[in-house]
């Protein structure tokens, strides 16, 4: 059996390690044991905050989402049953995107489940962009006039 040398393989896997442990201060980003210790436990915690990550911006999305509907007199868990009643399916990404950018159809959203009668058609997410796309262009089209008067 013919002898295996493994400097080439250990060099390799030396480099990539310390190449990862670039900029980590004094011996973990200069000394392989450290930096692969220091490397092994970055990956812990990108790993874990990967996924915190999106518990908190599902967070966020239910605050602006409690924010807008108590401006009309109503709260984030009252709002949610209504539209869970209505079969609005809209998820929290989409209402606080209209929240934010697109207040006025958030308002018809909520006027529309905030209707004593119960409703079981389904709104579907299609609708309310199409309704944001038909308002975008009313807003797009009133600067494009004043420009062409202008000119």
């Amino acid at each position: 059996m013919t002898r295996v040398k493994r400097g080439v393989t250990q060099r390799k896997r030396h480099k990539k390690i310390l190449k990862a442990a670039k900029g980590y201060r004094g011996a973990r980003g200069n000394l392989f044991r450290e930096a692969k210790r220091a490397v092994m436990k970055a990956g812990l915690h990108a790993y874990r905050h990967r996924r915190e990550k999106k518990r908190e911006i599902r967070g966020l999305w239910i605050l602006r989402i409690n924010a807008a509907v108590r401006t009309m007199g109503m709260n984030y868990s009252r709002f949610i049953n209504a539209l869970l009643q209505k079969n609005v399916q809209l998820d929290r990404k989409v209402l606080s995107h209209l929240a934010m950018e697109k207040p006025g159809i958030f308002k018809e959203v909520v006027n529309f489940v905030s209707d004593n009668k119960r409703d079981s058609r389904p709104v579907k997410k299609e609708a309310i962009a199409k309704a944001a796309k038909d308002a975008g262009e009313a807003e797009d089209e009133a600067p494009a006039a004043t420009v062409e008067a202008a000119a």
